[in-house]
């Protein structure tokens, strides 16, 4: 049988670069030749970690965004066919229990994560073929298109906060979900202060849209979105972190009658304190947002191939497959590194 080459995630920082077989395809899947995969801040965590207890249990093929060419379908496959240009979400909900009945795909009882972007070939689950496996328009690269999954998420979290043209928002963290908040917030019309730090990442907060960048490193975040806000702090605030004293910083950078969305996911097990008074006497809106839906990966792509959120300033860095561990852990360090592609094929948009 045929091989490929795949980073297999065995534990904590041990990813290795094997060659394993060419996964087979059964009825109602499609498998995809991957053509570009990204390092993710998710897949970053989970390296250091050496597990994910939804998404990844070692050793298994690691990664989840990505875009590639159709390389062979299953039985009674009839919407794509081989040579096709697809994008794969990395999960999909059953449709039927509790949740997903009630528009809440995201909190789906049975959700299906697929892992395994970070190889040559990946076959995509039957259900996930059947409402997040999108063709792609032949001007889009797959390096762009790879970014609709985490964009999808990005697009949740807006929605779910509720922002409108005309407010001032405050994006707190600049890593890539920090960025893609920052644009789709700018893209709403609102007034955008990017929190974060290193230099690299602050420059792309500002050119896509941030109207306000705010060196987090030098501890005058709170009085710089109070001077921006006229003393009220920010109408609206998006928390990209994921750590317990940003998810309090976030809080504290609302305004009376605010909103925040505590969107980064922090370590299982950890609290945050948040003052009552505050909370109950200043109306605060506190909410939180996870994943995505069919609905927004669609969106996600639509944004994607409508132009509008710049890939380059996103994606950084080219690699190869034999650099994704390294790559991964310059991820948990100051390197300049927002999102690298992993070329695991040509990444054109014909090709």
């Amino acid at each position: 049988m045929s091989r490929m080459r795949a980073a297999v995630l065995h534990g904590a920082e041990d990813v290795r670069i094997e060659d394993l077989p060419i996964p087979p395809v059964g009825p109602g899947e499609v498998r995809v030749r991957i053509h570009a995969a990204l390092t993710c801040g998710t897949d970053a965590k989970v390296f250091r970690r050496g597990y994910h207890a939804k998404m990844i249990v070692p050793p298994a093929v690691f990664g989840h965004e990505f875009a590639g060419v159709v390389d062979a379908v299953g039985s009674g496959v009839t919407q794509f066919a081989v040579g096709d240009r697809v994008v794969a979400a990395n999960s999909a909900p059953c449709g039927k229990c509790f949740y997903c009945q009630r528009d809440q795909a995201e909190l789906c009882a049975d959700l299906l994560f697929l892992n395994g972007a970070y190889a040559e070939y990946i076959t995509v689950p039957a259900r996930i073929v059947g409402c997040n496996l999108l063709a792609l328009p032949d001007h889009l690269s797959y390096s762009a298109a790879a970014l609709c999954e985490p964009l999808a998420c990005c697009l949740k979290g807006v929605e779910d906060t509720a922002v409108r043209a005309g407010e001032r928002v405050v994006v707190l963290g600049s890593g890539p979900i920090g960025l893609l908040v920052t644009r789709l917030c700018a893209l709403r019309g609102a007034a955008v202060a990017a929190v974060g730090r290193r230099e690299a990442r602050l420059a792309a907060a500002g050119a896509l849209g941030a109207e306000l960048v705010v060196d987090e490193a030098a501890g005058e975040a709170l009085a710089a979105v109070r001077e921006w806000t006229d003393g009220r702090g920010a109408d609206r605030v998006i928390e990209c972190v994921g750590q317990p004293a940003a998810w309090e910083q976030a809080i504290a950078l609302t305004r009376r009658g605010g909103v925040c969305n505590l969107f980064g996911g922090c370590p299982a097990g950890t609290s945050v304190t948040v003052d009552t008074g505050r909370l109950h006497y200043e109306e605060l809106t506190l909410l939180g947002s996870f994943h995505h839906t069919p609905r927004l990966i669609a969106a996600a792509l639509h944004l994607l191939a409508a132009g509008v959120i710049p890939a380059e300033l996103l994606i950084n860095d080219q690699i190869t497959l034999g650099e994704v561990p390294a790559a991964l852990r310059r991820m948990g360090t100051r390197s300049a590194l927002i999102k690298a592609a992993v070329q695991v094929g040509e990444d054109t948009a014909n090709s």
